[in-house]
């Protein structure tokens, strides 16, 4: 049996990495073309591209999954499978027709919840303390395919996209270990999507990195935790970007007095005691404007934060 795995970052490595430890027949890996990354600008593979190539496989970048020609390429492959987990495009229907097993998905929620780019990240920021992978068929729509098997992963306090995204990675590929011998096998029963129970995870967006100092310090802990390690969320501090990158736990700490929101109200080195619309919260790691990322302890002595500092989270 043929099978050709398609994805992008990290998250999609384990699976690809169990296909081949299986033993299974994999003719080539398909992800995203290279980027320019960091402050220099290097165009970078992305993780998949370099595990695929460890393992010896073809890798196939095309700019546009819909292209005739991408599509043509993926069918000289004569693949009987196409396994996808994370890979960043929606697939054509003349792409989906091609393998005689189907196209599957290993999707990092619990569908038909958080269906599209960024359900992991989303997860968290909305408060969320169960999710998981759902396998299944894949269809014209946006994660819209009967649903094959699914497994769930608790989301503690502590976790942040970055440990949650390897957690589900994990058990995407462990779920996808115990789904292909029944899948191949003709033995799946697949379960529709109720539509009416949909929600969606849209990639995330500038607007949703800023902090609303306005609002509960409990739900701007979970927007920090959500956007960790990879964008960050950010707010202003003397008109330049500060990002905050780690908080403690909301204790319940009531409002200070009269406060407004986003007004230091402690500053110690243990942390920066903020006031939120609802309760205190004490950030602990955060990287000012043209710095590293760095422990609040460590940027104190250089700086000349006090108590009644203000952050906006309105523009510069």
């Amino acid at each position: 049996m043929r099978i050709v795995f398609m994805g992008t970052p990290e998250f999609a490595v384990p699976s690809l990495r169990l296909l081949i430890e299986q033993g299974y027949n994999v003719v080539a890996a398909v992800s995203q073309p290279d980027r320019p990354k960091g402050r220099k600008r290097v165009l970078t593979p992305p993780p998949l591209k370099e595990a695929a190539l460890a393992f010896g496989l073809p890798v196939l970048q095309p700019e546009r999954m819909r292209s005739p020609e991408a599509v043509a390429a993926i069918a000289e492959l004569q693949p009987d499978l196409i396994v996808t987990a994370a890979y960043g495009q929606i697939l054509p229907k003349a792409l989906l027709d091609i393998p005689r097993l189907g196209c599957i998905n290993v999707h990092g929620s619990l569908l038909p919840g958080y269906r599209g780019g960024a359900p992991i990240q989303r997860s968290i920021i909305n408060g969320e303390t169960v999710t998981g992978v759902t396998i299944m068929y894949m269809a014209e729509g946006l994660d819209t395919g009967d649903m094959i098997s699914r497994v769930e992963v608790p989301i503690t306090d502590e976790d942040t996209s970055g440990t949650l995204f390897e957690k589900l990675s994990a058990a995407g590929a462990e779920l996808l270990g115990r789904t292909l011998p029944a899948l191949i096998a003709g033995e799946i029963k697949a379960e529709p999507q109720n539509n009416e129970l949909a929600t969606y995870a849209p990639n995330l967006t500038r607007e949703d990195e800023r902090i609303d100092w306005s609002k509960p310090a409990r739900s701007i802990y979970n927007q920090v935790r959500g956007l960790s390690p990879m964008a960050g969320a950010f707010t202003y501090l003397n008109g330049e970007v500060f990002k905050v990158w780690a908080c403690a736990k909301p204790d319940g700490k009531a409002n200070n007095g009269s406060a407004a929101p986003g007004t230091v109200v402690a500053v110690s080195t243990a942390g920066i005691d903020v006031q939120t619309g609802e309760g205190v919260l004490q950030l602990l790691e955060i990287q000012p404007a043209g710095k590293r990322v760095m422990t609040v302890a460590d940027w104190l002595p250089g700086s000349r934060l006090s108590s009644g500092a203000v952050f906006d989270g309105g523009e510069a």
